[in-house]
């Protein structure tokens, strides 16, 4: 994706962000859901995708097209709704998976929610899901949730990376020091 059609997914999500923000009657988590739901629709059914951001297909026809779709989905959210209508009209439907992201990361910013990359070795029960989770929310002040992911290499140990900052706790990352430590001398 282009760094300017970043910058418009950006825009386009920050003003979905402010009219959930600022109508009473809109809820983030349900405008944020049902964005999610209708990027899935719109990416399992190919021939629709394909119609949607197909530049040669009217504006018109697009937005008869979501309103159809829409017409299926109970309950969309006013400002979703508008949104997608927009999307359609300016021939901008490409952009929903990053106007998605975008909107998503201002959401759970709002409701100070951070989310973490956590992997082990093997798979967390669900005991040791809520420990760490939190533990995270304890060190972080906010709420965790968790993208559990399993990697044998690590050997032992957790590895969790929350935004740009990565805690190594892997055996496999202690052993690496203990060896450039007996390496080194020290």
């Amino acid at each position: 994706m282009r760094m300017t059609d970043r910058a418009v997914a950006g825009r386009y999500a920050r003003a979905l962000f402010e009219v959930a923000v600022q109508d009473a009657a809109e809820d983030l988590r349900a405008a944020e859901r049902d964005l999610g739901g209708f990027i899935s629709v719109f990416d399992t059914h190919p021939t629709l995708q394909q119609a949607l951001v197909n530049p040669s297909v009217p504006a018109a026809r697009k937005q008869a097209a979501v309103t159809a779709v829409l017409a299926h989905s109970a309950g969309v959210s006013a400002a979703v709704t508008r949104l997608l209508g927009l999307l359609a009209g300016c021939d901008r439907m490409h952009l929903l998976p990053e106007i998605f992201t975008a909107f998503q990361v201002r959401v759970q910013d709002r409701l100070r929610i951070v989310r973490a990359e956590v992997t082990t070795a093997v798979p967390l029960s669900a005991d040791q899901h809520d420990a760490v989770a939190r533990r995270l929310s304890e060190a972080t002040g906010k709420q965790v949730s968790i993208d559990a992911r399993v990697d044998p290499s690590i050997i032992g140990g957790v590895v969790t990376k929350i935004s740009s900052t990565v805690y190594d706790g892997s055996v496999a990352r202690q052993l690496e020091r203990l060896r450039e430590q007996l390496e080194s001398g020290a």
